[in-house]
């Protein structure tokens, strides 16, 4: 499976990275991190899911990161954009077959833990999956992993304990929880996000729950950084501002950029 996409990837660069980086809604901008070495356009690989959101800009971008092989996908796709779980998975299978053993999720997120804070960044310690169809739906291909894949640790201990300690370190606040995934296009209700909160909800978002479920059938091991964009309906009162998806990106960049570096070089 993807044997044609692979060549074609081969065809421009050879690099093997152990580590690859999803960025998130307004977290594009972590790609000046890397000293490049190849992009490919993901409108450049066949049946590959072309990324439509604001700011997404549907490209994989191989290089370092301190002397560490990395590929970036500089924009990811949502369900809302029309594709299947099936097609969000693509991405992360085919990451697996040129060599990726970690996987850093990031996103931008709604806060539902009444103690966050916008601007915060937290750790996803767990997921709820119930809202979105599992990418594992379907005839199981057995060289990616089993049929039925334990999930009790779908986010990685071993990373998370690296994140932590590399958080403290740079003297980052690092907070964690369980995030959920809701389809979206539109934004939550009040009641939808009080019944989040009453299943122990932290953060919600429109991404990363089938990504992660993906990885972790094909054996990656898997962190999860979230980006406090803005409280939840209902935690406030108040309406979503425009664009504060890039306005709270854009003031904590740099601790963005310095906290997945650092994750990347202590992996």
């Amino acid at each position: 499976m993807f044997e044609k996409q692979i060549g074609e990837i081969r065809n421009i660069t050879d690099i093997v990275p152990k580590t690859a980086v999803i960025l998130g809604s307004g977290l594009g901008g972590f790609a000046k991190c890397v000293e490049v070495k190849a992009e490919i356009n993901y409108s450049d690989i066949t049946d590959m899911p072309v990324s439509t959101a604001p700011k997404h800009e549907g490209k994989f971008v191989f290089g370092e990161i301190d002397g560490k092989s990395v590929v970036l996908m500089n924009g990811r796709v949502h369900l809302y954009e029309g594709y299947t779980a099936q097609q969000t998975a693509m991405p992360i299978r085919i990451l697996r077959l040129l060599g990726v053993e970690n996987l850093i999720l990031t996103n931008a997120a709604g806060g539902i833990n009444k103690s966050f804070n916008v601007g915060d960044f937290m750790m996803i310690s767990d997921h709820i999956s119930a809202f979105v169809p599992s990418p594992l739906i379907g005839p199981n291909d057995d060289a990616f992993g089993e049929r039925f894949p334990e999930m009790t640790e779908a986010y990685s201990k071993e990373l998370q304990k690296k994140a932590k300690s590399v958080a403290i370190k740079s003297g980052i606040e690092l907070k964690q929880g369980v995030y959920a995934q809701l389809t979206g296009p539109q934004y939550e209700t009040p009641a939808e996000i009080k019944m989040l909160s009453t299943l122990g909800t932290d953060a919600v978002g429109m991404s990363t729950v089938t990504e992660a479920i993906a990885a972790v059938h094909c054996k990656m091991k898997v962190c999860g950084i979230s980006l406090i964009t803005n409280l939840a309906c209902g935690v406030l009162d108040t309406p979503l501002p425009p664009g504060h998806i890039e306005s709270t990106a854009n003031k904590v960049a740099p601790d963005f950029e310095r906290l997945i570096k650092e994750i990347i070089k202590a992996i």
